[in-house]
């Protein structure tokens, strides 16, 4: 795969979790690479990369019914890919931000 990979961040609570460790994870085209993948991150959020694992889970085929007098029909999901991005001491990504408190509204003046 050449030129230009779109990656998506992942916004699960596991990947919320894993983000407090440094650990991103982002879901990425089939065909990409581990280093177009690591280019792309750096690319896209200006990070460096330490190390990537990746891992594609294979679509499951499901099962449904056209209505009574028609034969089931199995469809398969797509593949889907996942890479775990590590990156390197004092890179961050602000994917999950976290929302700072709000002061509390002031009560209205009561009319006199």
């Amino acid at each position: 795969m050449k030129g230009h990979i779109t990656i998506y961040p992942r916004t699960t609570e596991k990947a919320y979790g894993m983000s407090k460790n440094n650990v991103y994870v982002f879901d990425v085209p089939v065909a990409a690479n581990k280093q177009e993948i690591v280019a792309a991150v750096e690319k896209k959020y200006d990070v460096k990369v330490a190390r990537i694992k990746t891992l594609v889970q294979n679509g499951k085929a499901k099962r449904m019914s056209r209505g009574k007098r028609n034969q089931p029909v199995t469809i398969n999901v797509k593949d889907l890919k996942k890479a775990y991005v590590m990156l390197a001491e004092g890179s961050t990504i602000k994917v999950f931000e976290e929302v700072a408190e709000q002061p509390a509204v002031k009560a209205k003046k009561e009319k006199k």
